[in-house]
């Protein structure tokens, strides 16, 4: 039986703790989907289609391994697509102590809706800092955000300015 787990969030864009995050949890199961959703709570910077490309970019730039896949939800709950896809673990980013608060009840519904689990990874110390919204705003101020996303990012950030 294959371990399979899902990697949600809006990564808009995608960081460099995104793909810290990607990558362990790769290592940790056989299968991993990397999901790109829809934040309705959110102001979207890229079309989720144009997330899911600079997703896929930058896990073959960064040599990871062969078992992720990347794709977009974007109708019914998160734990609807786990289930289509046989994965029984949600893995999701830590930054704070805010992000714990946020998580825990959603996480705690996704059991009693599905008995899917999840799964907090904490961010390796260089990127804890560091969020889409934050890259967004830096972006669209005209600062460089190399240092805090992967390269395809940049420069198609770059490149849109």
């Amino acid at each position: 039986m294959s371990r399979i787990a899902v990697v949600p969030g809006s990564f808009d864009p995608v960081t460099l703790g995104h793909l810290d995050v990607i990558e362990r949890a790769a290592g940790l199961f056989d299968e991993l989907h990397v999901l790109v959703v829809h934040n309705p709570a959110k102001t979207a910077l890229l079309p989720i289609a144009q997330r899911v490309s600079l997703i896929q970019e930058a896990v073959v730039e960064a040599s990871m391994p062969g078992n992720i896949t990347v794709t977009s939800w974007s109708v019914g709950l998160l734990v609807d697509y786990c289930t289509d896809v046989g994965a029984s673990v949600l893995v999701k980013g830590i930054r704070s102590q805010v992000d714990v608060a946020y998580e825990t009840p959603m996480a705690i519904v996704n059991r009693n809706l599905a008995g899917v689990e999840t799964i907090f990874l904490l961010p390796d110390p260089a990127h804890a800092h560091v969020s889409s919204s934050l890259v967004r705003q830096v972006a669209g101020l005209g600062g460089d955000v190399s240092p805090y996303v992967p390269r395809v990012v940049s420069a198609f950030l770059q490149s849109n300015d």
